[in-house]
């Protein structure tokens, strides 16, 4: 069991990083559907860089601030492309489902083409050893193993980051003027003009915010689960649209939905290591257990949206240009 939380937690943390990072934008009033492709120009810029510095033997000696500083540029590198959102949006008031999509789908092909030249041999695969920003203590080995296992051992730093923003992040939207202020423009942005708000600002605020935060979420989804980095997260950012949604806009809400798909999620990858699983794949070799759990975070996702959707309840100014005269 400690095995399957501490697989489960790899999936839990960058949802609900990246589902906050939608949150910022939406609460702005700008419809974040490019969440998917903030999370793969974050893994491309953090995966690049720890994957040049581990070549030439940069910070090896700390591993962990090798990290934090890849964390940094993902977030950066995801701030730097949800400007264009913010340029599509905001300044042109262009369609922001529409214009999200269009930053999807280059993403993908920015990062492609972008490690084809700095690659070797033109390569799109991008290799790194994540087995070393593993934390790797024996903190409470001798008291709770399990726990020691599934916070100190086998996790990473992702995981207090991840739990740090979600805490930053609930007192920023509930307890500052700031929060009070995005939420207002993503509500009632006339109102919030009409005392002197400037919304312009404000949504330029929460899609940078949101840019930084899922171009790290990026990074943390990708470094743990593999040992190369190939242009794509599988769609892992439209599961956190799924997870903001199903959390109500809310970060407590978010993050019981992203430990319900992510648990999901990791059923998916280590099923087999269950008994009564692995009772069940000798017994009926022929049934596609495989295929059945792989799809199951998916089947989840629909099921929860087609139960819950209709009782969503989204920033009302939530994917409406906003007239900016006056500001």
């Amino acid at each position: 069991m400690a095995f399957f939380i501490s697989q489960a937690l790899f999936f839990i943390i960058p949802l609900l990083i990246v589902a906050i990072a939608g949150m910022f934008s939406e609460k702005s009033g700008t419809v974040n559907i490019a969440l998917e492709g903030l999370m793969v120009i974050g893994a491309f810029c953090g995966t690049f860089f720890i994957s040049k510095m581990q070549a030439i033997g940069f910070l090896a000696d700390a591993p962990q601030l090798l990290l934090i500083i890849a964390i940094l540029l993902a977030g950066i590198g995801g701030a730097i492309f949800s400007s264009l959102l913010g340029f599509l949006a905001i300044n042109m008031r262009a369609n922001q489902v529409i214009g999200g999509t269009a930053l999807n789908l280059l993403a993908g092909a920015l990062a492609i083409f972008l490690a084809r030249q700095f690659q070797p041999n033109n390569t799109v695969q991008i290799s790194y050893y994540a087995e070393v920003f593993r934390l790797k203590s024996d903190f409470l080995e001798d008291v709770f193993p399990n726990l020691n296992y599934i916070f100190f051992d086998k996790a990473f730093i992702t995981l207090y980051i991840g739990i740090a923003i979600l805490i930053i992040s609930m007192i920023v939207i509930y307890k500052t003027r700031f929060g009070l202020r995005l939420s207002a423009c993503g509500e009632h942005p006339e109102a919030a003009q009409s005392v002197g708000i400037n919304v312009y600002r404000y949504r330029w605020a929460g899609v940078l915010i949101s840019g930084f935060l899922g171009g790290l979420g990026g990074l943390v989804y990708t470094l743990p689960i593999s040992v190369s980095f190939e242009g794509t997260v599988a769609g892992y950012g439209f599961l956190a649209l799924a997870v903001l949604i199903f959390g109500q806009w809310k970060p407590g809400r978010i993050f019981m939905a992203a430990i319900f798909f992510g648990v999901f999620k990791a059923l998916s990858f280590s099923y087999f290591t269950f008994s009564w699983i692995a009772d069940l794949l000798q017994k009926y070799p022929s049934v596609p257990f495989g295929m059945i759990f792989k799809i199951l975070p998916y089947l989840a996702t629909m099921l929860v949206l087609a139960i819950f959707s209709s009782k969503s309840k989204s920033p009302k100014a939530a994917g409406i240009p906003f007239n900016f005269k006056g500001n």
